[in-house]
């Protein structure tokens, strides 16, 4: 991220991610029912929404829980006395790895250096990549896409244990997911308070802090600044996902959702921003090492900051064994939390749309939904599975979770109406939302999200995953996969016009005359 992150961050939060939060809370709580059969309340034609929404939710399952699995790896490779990314001595390094011998290390450590040894940067760099891409991923024995190559078995035993815990934490409803909540939900900032303090006393660790903070306001003027904003507020706080309909909807219907919206957004942000501080210091700590810019270092996101750079950094820290160790199991944690939510948004959806039929097998179609997502991942373990991980999450979530969270906005506040949405938070909380919330709800929000919408179709940077450029037929796959989700809304919408008798406005559900409710949502703009 650049150095003018926090602050398109701190507006996008305000007036786009924390609203639309706001908004889901209320509707699942009012309507205390899943993504797919709270539409018959609202407004059915948009039904084929809640059908999106658990297709996309299926497309995470896919490569979620195996980017899960590669940090379990990592987490049982911890456990050595030596890292195994900190040495030569390994069957998958490559020749250039062969600069220094790990147990002359050993000894520079334990015995001359017991305050910390720190390896050649060039070598230590040339070994953490090895231990990544020519033993957790094997990916050198792919080509691409085109021969992605057999199933890696430690990998599928990784994600095998994965899904086996994601099944008995959800099977018997939310009572029980919640209490191993307690456990993944909190373990994490234990974590992050200690990788903090270890954090800041690394050398260099300043100059990660003054790159984190200090503003480049020239940055304010380009378009992606803002996108990188909108979208991380947005799959941070989780609009659009059909988790928080799910969670909300088991709510007590005199639930201050209000202060659970406040709250949980500001932990959030809260956290990432504290989160921010733990990244940042040991960026500043690797640019002093490698002699570079801390710019250069904070190029690295996602999955290589997660399993390249970080590890690197831990590798040369006094204590780096047991700092991988509570760094993999807080990655596993937090893994877990959102394939929690995430699959949770299925089963509600789902059992609440077909309840005579699936009320009493939960555990029955629990299982099926696991033994489905752990076969939609199968792909993913193979040598050449991290291309696929890099599409589906280009592709599979994307502009397809923000089209369907700006469709949501659109259909609660311009045909539900605004008027009657805040009649249904007075019923709930006593009070009705206040002049800011309306206005956001009808027109900031959506315009947020059509924004991001917008800048990301029209300045799609080239998709590439290390040295792989992905080719033209890819994207075209990649779009495809898209689309797949986000079609089920037209094709609904035609489907309800076709074969349901009626006028439009009882096909589609309005109680009250759409020209009413687009009506009571203009007063507010004007």
């Amino acid at each position: 991220c650049t150095r003018a992150f926090l602050i398109p961050y701190i507006l996008m939060a305000i007036f786009g991610g924390v609203p639309l939060f706001y908004m889901e809370l209320a509707l699942g709580q009012f309507h205390r029912t899943g993504a797919i059969s709270i539409w018959k309340h609202i407004c059915p034609i948009f039904k084929g929404i809640g059908y999106a929404i658990c297709i996309i939710a299926l497309y995470v399952s896919f490569y979620y829980n195996t980017i899960i699995a590669w940090a379990l790896f990592y987490f049982y490779s911890s456990f050595s006395t030596i890292l195994p990314w900190t040495n030569c001595d390994n069957a998958w390094n490559t020749p250039d790895s062969a600069y220094i011998n790990s147990f002359t290390v050993m000894l520079l450590q334990r015995f001359f250096f017991p305050e910390g040894f720190t390896l050649s940067p060039a070598n230590l760099m040339i070994y953490v990549f090895d231990f990544n891409r020519r033993n957790v991923l094997e990916i050198h024995k792919s080509s691409g896409l085109k021969n992605v190559g057999g199933v890696r078995w430690q990998l599928l035993l990784c994600l095998f244990l994965i899904f086996t815990i994601v099944y008995f934490s959800l099977w018997k409803g939310v009572k029980t997911s919640g209490k191993v909540v307690w456990v993944t939900a909190t373990l994490p900032y234990i974590v992050l308070f200690i990788l903090l303090i270890r954090g800041a006393t690394l050398p260099g660790a300043w100059r990660g802090v003054v790159f984190y903070l200090k503003p480049q306001w020239e940055k304010l003027l380009e378009t992606s600044v803002w996108v990188d904003a909108a979208a991380q507020i947005f799959f941070s706080l989780g609009p659009g996902f059909g988790v928080l309909l799910a969670l909300s909807s088991y709510n007590p219907f005199t639930n201050n959702c209000y202060r659970d919206a406040i709250v949980t957004s500001l932990v959030n942000c809260l956290t990432s921003f504290v989160s921010g501080f733990v990244i940042f210091t040991v960026l500043g700590y690797m640019a002093e090492m490698r002699k570079v810019e801390v710019e250069d270092v904070a190029k690295d996101k996602g999955p290589s900051l997660l399993f390249i750079t970080y590890p690197e950094a831990i590798a040369n820290m006094m204590g780096s064994t047991f700092f991988a160790i509570i760094f993999f199991v807080m990655m596993i944690s937090l893994g877990l939390d959102s394939t929690f939510g995430g699959l949770e948004a299925i089963i509600t959806a789902v059992l609440d749309e077909y309840p005579d039929q699936l009320s009493h097998r939960r555990e029955l179609f629990v299982l099926c939904l696991v033994v489905v997502c752990f076969l939609g991942s199968l792909s993913t373990l193979t040598y050449g599975g991290a291309y696929v991980v890099k599409l589906l999450e280009e592709f599979g979530v994307g502009c397809s979770i923000i089209a369907v969270g700006f469709l949501e906005a659109i259909a609660v506040s311009w045909f539900y109406g605004i008027n009657r949405f805040s009649n249904d938070v007075q019923a709930m909380l006593g009070k009705a939302p206040g002049l800011f919330w309306r206005v956001c709800w009808v027109g900031i929000s959506p315009a947020f999200l059509a924004y991001i919408i917008v800048s990301s179709l029209l300045k799609a940077p080239p998709l590439t995953l290390f040295d792989y450029k992905y080719p033209d037929w890819s994207i075209t796959v990649g779009y495809i996969i898209g689309f797949s989700s986000f079609m089920w809304i037209p094709i609904y919408m035609v489907y309800k016009l076709v074969w349901t008798p009626g006028s439009l406005k009882q096909v589609s559900g309005f109680q009250v005359a759409q020209k009413n409710a687009i009506e009571d949502s203009c007063s507010l703009l004007i």
